[in-house]
């Protein structure tokens, strides 16, 4: 089988699954992100999930933002 796909061969098959275990989507004003949980129980934005442009615009919705739920 020949899998024709820009990603590495470690994001699709990867080693440990521990670390899709702290890796949630969750909903923070109005919008959907793809989070990982921190040691602390914050979640650091890892991707925004959305179709309006200007929602990339917006600094607190970058890659790497803690996201308080506390």
């Amino acid at each position: 089988m020949i899998l024709y796909t820009p990603l590495a061969n470690t994001d699709i098959f990867p080693a440990d699954n521990a670390v899709f275990t702290k890796r949630h989507c969750v909903s923070y004003q109005n919008k959907q992100f793809f989070v990982e949980e921190t040691d602390k129980g914050d979640f650091q934005v890892l991707q925004l999930l959305s179709t309006d442009p200007q929602d990339f615009l917006r600094q607190e919705f970058n890659p790497g933002t803690i996201i308080k739920e506390h």
